[in-house]
């Protein structure tokens, strides 16, 4: 009975330290899916979750890119533009919700995965442009500007995986752009712009979007 006792009050300081380590892989975990400007998943964090609600067939993919963002850091500093990241990270947060997933995919462009059960994607995401429009609390009014949506029902392209429906988000986005429409759904047929398409305005003069829906 003694040697089982000691046996465990030696195993005690191991097990104590063995679950310190595991807390601790955890929380580093945890930070590297996490972009440490926003708070929000960075790519790969939200790809794991993102790839578990397209399981719902009430999925909506969507994509915001913030328009004019690099004449915003040349004019008023990289500051400037980091607030605005934060503000536009919290507002896509605040609107996904618990039940939906938000990530930066990198510099100002943004993903989000949400479960539309009432079919009212569009009104809600005309909202959520509205709102992302806003100027930043604490920054000068002049540091202004709108962010572009795409987005597609994961439902309207059946068997395509979450790079593909990006991919028509993004290209639904960037005809938003493009077009001053601020907000615009994905086509069922034709789509609106291409991948290389995008890809060469941007290395362009990006237009500049103006608030206003188009479905």
């Amino acid at each position: 009975m003694n040697t089982v006792l000691t046996t465990l009050a030696a195993a005690g300081p191991l097990a104590a330290g063995w679950s310190a380590h595991t807390m601790w892989f955890r929380r580093r975990l945890h930070t590297a899916r996490r972009d440490p400007l926003t708070g929000l998943r960075t790519r790969d964090g939200f790809t794991r979750r993102a790839t578990a609600l397209l399981k719902s067939p009430q999925a909506v993919v969507v994509l915001a890119d913030v328009d004019r963002f690099k004449q915003i850091n040349d004019t008023h500093g990289h500051a400037a533009g980091d607030a605005l990241l934060k503000a536009t990270a919290d507002r896509l947060a605040h609107y996904v919700g618990r039940h939906g997933v938000a990530g930066r995919l990198g510099g100002d462009e943004f993903a989000a995965v949400v479960i539309d059960n009432h079919g009212t994607a569009a009104d809600l995401l005309a909202v959520l442009h509205g709102v992302l429009a806003r100027p930043a609390d604490g920054l000068d009014p002049a540091v202004h500007t709108t962010v572009s949506l795409g987005w597609v029902r994961a439902a309207d392209h059946p068997g395509e995986d979450l790079s593909g429906l990006l991919r028509r988000a993004d290209e639904a986005m960037y005809a938003a752009k493009q077009g001053r429409a601020g907000v615009r759904r994905a086509g069922l047929g034709r789509l609106f712009a291409t991948w290389s398409g995008r890809r060469a305005g941007r290395r362009g003069a990006g237009a500049d979007s103006a608030p206003g829906v188009a479905a």
